[in-house]
């Protein structure tokens, strides 16, 4: 992303979270209390025209997937904290509000992002009277020309305790240089440590039509400033988690029958190319 700019994709993202507290049916998937209030008046003109999008499928499936691996990540986070981790990594933490709602009082978190855009969530924030929780860290971080460890380390992280990552919407944008080293960082945690990530696959692994949304998709974040970079095949991405166990990693069709299942509204992930894994040192 351009240095001086926050991502535009990050906005975006916390649109379709807030859109979900408002348009989408009872119950919802991912409640949030914080997701409509971070963004303040100045785009609630935008979110408001979600609700005339609700009969296009392709929209409702990226909203979908928004809040499916929010809920996900924050599900196996539950499952962290109870085998003792204290330490939350959120790796391109864009506006996410989980350290808004923590409910474990023992668990630290660490939000990860890019300096501009870090700095443009913390005055969305002061903007609209929310309160920093002593429980959160910033970490500024350029992934592409700065250490994650060190920059970690400086911000307090404790790399002698296991801690759990989660990096959404993050993959896509590295190089493989800069994704290989953050999963060797991660790979080189205490026993109990785990991650979760959402990937895309490549063009050439999807049929025809999606071939087409995804010339869409990438279009539009080139256009933001924020082209993808990297994808993955399942069996790619199982042989990147190669250093890690219990790996699981889930396409549209587990993720509907998980979350989304017996809805009574149209909410539900579309095609192949999204998925999301998970693993444990």
């Amino acid at each position: 992303m351009e240095a001086a700019r926050p991502s535009r994709t990050a906005l975006r993202v916390a649109m379709r979270r807030a859109a979900h507290q408002l348009y989408d049916a009872e119950p919802l998937v991912l409640n949030d209390p914080f997701a409509v209030p971070i963004l303040g008046r100045e785009y609630l003109p935008e979110i408001e025209r979600t609700q005339f999008k609700r009969n296009k499928p392709h929209s409702v499936s990226l909203r979908a997937h928004m809040v499916v691996r929010s809920r996900y990540a924050e599900d196996l986070l539950a499952q962290a904290v109870a085998r003792g981790v204290t330490q939350y990594v959120l790796l391109g933490a864009g506006l996410d509000t989980f350290a808004h709602r923590n409910p474990y009082p023992q668990l630290h978190v660490f939000e990860v992002d890019h300096p501009a855009t870090q700095q443009w969530k913390r005055d969305l924030l002061v903007a609209n009277n929310i309160a920093v929780p002593a429980s959160l860290t910033y970490v500024p971080v350029d992934f592409e020309h700065q250490q994650l460890a060190a920059q970690l380390a400086a911000a307090g992280f404790d790399t002698t305790r296991p801690a759990f990552f989660a990096g959404l919407g993050v993959v896509p944008y590295l190089t493989s240089a800069a994704f290989r080293s953050t999963l060797s960082l991660i790979a080189a945690s205490p026993e109990g440590s785990g991650v979760v990530m959402d990937y895309g696959q490549p063009r050439s692994a999807l049929p025809f039509l999606e071939q087409l949304a995804h010339d869409s998709l990438s279009a539009r974040v080139q256009l933001a400033g924020e082209p993808f970079q990297l994808f993955f095949t399942p069996s790619e991405m199982a042989a990147e988690l190669s250093d890690f166990r219990d790996p699981e990693d889930l396409g549209a069709p587990q993720l509907n029958q998980r979350y989304l299942a017996s809805r009574k509204d149209n909410l539900k992930l579309m095609g192949s190319a999204g998925r999301i894994v998970s693993a444990w040192v």
